[in-house]
C-alpha cells in the first residue's frame, strides 16, 4: 500500500488515499474525505509504483 496525495476535482483540497500497488490497473469511485463528492479514479501501477493517476469528477 502506498499513500498518494492529490487534489479533489470538486473542492480542490489536497487529500490522500491508500493505493494497493499489487494491482496493475485500477478503476473505482471513492468519495472525497472533505466535500464527500464521488471521485472517479484511474490508476496504473508498474513494478509496484504508481505510473498513472487520474482523479476526475464523475460528470466528465
Amino acid at each position: 500500500m502506498e499513500e498518494h496525495f492529490f487534489q479533489c476535482p470538486y473542492c480542490w483540497e489536497t487529500i490522500s488515499m491508500l493505493i494497493d500497488t499489487s494491482q496493475s490497473q485500477q478503476r473505482y469511485i471513492e468519495d472525497c474525505e472533505v466535500c464527500c463528492n464521488p471521485i472517479q479514479l484511474h490508476i496504473g501501477i508498474e513494478n509496484q509504483e504508481i505510473i498513472r493517476f487520474e482523479a476526475q469528477n464523475i460528470e466528465q
